[in-house]
C-alpha cells in the first residue's frame, strides 16, 4: 500500500560546487500513527492506530531503499521507475540513510535549477512517498500504548518537494497524497506529550462535557453527533406526523358523534302529530279544490298549488312560503272539509232489496235445501 509522510529538514540548505543544493532531512520515525479507517480499507473503524516498530523502520532492506531515492516536484501520479526517472527526478538521497534516535536521517542533494529556485523561493517542505505492508494484528507497544495494526516492509520510492507536507494534527489524504497514498497523524511519545499536547490534542464538547481528543477523534465525534442529530430530527418529524394524524382522526370522530346526535334527536320527532297534520292539510285542500293531487308534494307545495288554483298563479308568483301560508289560511277559514263517509251515507239508497238468487246460492253451497214459501 502507498503512503506519504512528512519529512523534516534539519538545518539550513546550502549551495555547493556547481550550484547544487544539499540538506539533511529526517523521515520515517518509530511509534504509533493514526489513519482514518477509510484510508486503510477499514471503513467500519473511524480511526486505526498503526505501530511502526524499530525493527521495521531500521531494517537493513528498508534503510537501503532510501539510498539514492529520487526527489520529485510534488508527488507523481505513479511510482518513480527507470521509465520515468529522467522526467521526474530533480535530485536524490545522496548517500546511505542512517538511524538517528527514532528517526531515519537522509542526506539530500538537489540538482535541478528550477527545483532549487523553488526551494529558495519558499517551497521548502518535503513529503516521503513509500510503500509498506499492514499486519492487522492488535497489540501493545513496549511503552504500553495499544495499537490496531503494524506497518511492515517499509520501502521508500521517492521524496517530493511540496508546498505543504500535511503532518501532525493536520494530516489527511493530502494535496499530493491524492495521487500517491495515505498520510498519517503521528502520536507523540510519552515523554513529549506534555510539551506537545496543544499541537496534537484539541477540546471538543460532548453532551455538555469537555473532552480532549485528536483532530481525527474530533472528526469521529462530530460525525457521530451529526448522526444523532439527524436521528433526533427524523424522530421528531415522525412524532409530529403521528400527532397530526391523531388530531385528524379525532376531528373525524367528533364530526361522526355530532351527526349521530343529530340523527338521534331527529328520531325523537312526534311522527303521529306529523301524520295528523298532513291528513288535516290534505282535507283542507280537498275542501277547496278536490282536483289537486297531494302525492309527491311538500306541505308548502300543496298550499301553493291550492292558493294558485283558487286565486291564480300571479298571487303565488315570487311569494314567500310564509305569505302563501297566510293566503291558504284565509281560504280555508270558512271551508268545510269533505267527509267521504258522510257524503256516501247521504246519497245512499236505504231501501232493502231482496236477492233470492243470492240466498239460494249461499244455502246450496252449504248443502242445505230451501223450499220457497215454507
Amino acid at each position: 500500500m502507498q503512503f506519504t509522510d512528512a519529512v523534516t529538514v534539519a538545518g539550513k540548505p546550502r549551495r555547493i560546487a556547481d550550484g547544487y543544493l544539499v540538506a539533511t532531512a529526517k523521515c520515517v520515525r518509530v511509534g504509533i500513527q493514526l489513519y482514518t479507517g477509510d484510508e486503510l480499507g477499514k471503513p467500519e473503524l473511524p480511526i486505526v492506530r498503526v505501530y511502526r516498530p524499530a525493527e521495521e523502520v531500521f531494517a537493513r532492506d528498508s534503510l537501503q531503499s532510501f539510498s539514492h531515492a529520487p526527489i520529485t516536484i510534488d508527488h507523481p501520479k505513479e511510482p518513480v521507475t527507470t521509465d520515468n526517472w529522467k522526467e521526474l527526478s530533480v535530485g536524490e538521497v545522496s548517500t546511505a540513510a542512517r538511524q538517528v534516535d527514532d528517526w531515519v536521517e537522509l542526506p539530500l542533494i538537489f540538482k535541478d535549477a528550477a527545483a532549487i529556485a523553488q526551494i529558495e523561493g519558499g517551497k521548502r517542505e518535503l513529503s516521503a512517498g513509500y510503500v509498506a505492508d499492514f499486519d492487522f494484528t492488535p497489540g501493545t507497544t513496549p511503552s504500553g500504548e495499544p495499537y490496531d495494526a503494524v506497518q511492515r516492509s517499509i520501502r521508500i520510492n521517492h521524496l517530493a518537494l511540496v508546498d505543504e507536507a500535511r503532518a501532525g494534527s493536520q494530516a489527511r489524504v493530502g494535496d499530493s497524497a491524492k495521487t500517491w497514498g495515505a498520510a498519517p497523524i503521528t502520536l507523540p511519545k510519552a515523554d513529549e506529550r506534555k510539551s506537545d499536547m496543544s499541537d496534537n490534542l484539541r477540546t471538543v464538547v460532548v453532551d455538555g462535557l469537555s473532552v480532549m481528543t485528536t483532530d481525527q477523534g474530533a472528526l469521529a465525534i462530530d460525525k457521530l453527533q451529526k448522526a444523532v442529530a439527524d436521528a433526533q430530527t427524523k424522530l421528531t418529524n415522525a412524532e409530529t406526523a403521528h400527532k397530526t394524524a391523531l388530531d385528524a382522526k379525532d376531528t373525524e370522530i367528533g364530526a361522526l358523534k355530532a351527526d349521530l346526535k343529530k340523527a338521534q334527536d331527529a328520531a325523537g320527532v312526534d311522527v303521529s302529530k306529523l301524520v295528523a297534520d298532513r291528513v288535516a292539510l290534505e282535507a283542507q285542500v280537498r275542501a277547496i279544490d278536490s282536483g289537486i293531487d297531494p302525492v309527491g308534494k311538500s306541505d308548502d307545495d300543496l298550499r301553493k298549488a291550492t292558493v294558485a288554483a283558487k286565486l291564480g298563479d300571479e298571487m303565488v308568483k315570487d311569494a314567500a312560503p310564509a305569505e302563501i301560508a297566510g293566503m291558504f289560511k284565509a281560504l280555508t277559514k270558512d271551508a268545510k272539509p269533505n267527509d267521504a263517509v258522510r257524503d256516501a251515507l247521504r246519497t245512499q239508497d236505504h231501501s232493502i232489496l231482496t236477492n233470492d238468487a243470492w240466498g239460494d246460492n249461499v244455502f246450496a253451497n252449504a248443502g242445505v235445501g230451501m223450499k220457497k214459501g215454507a
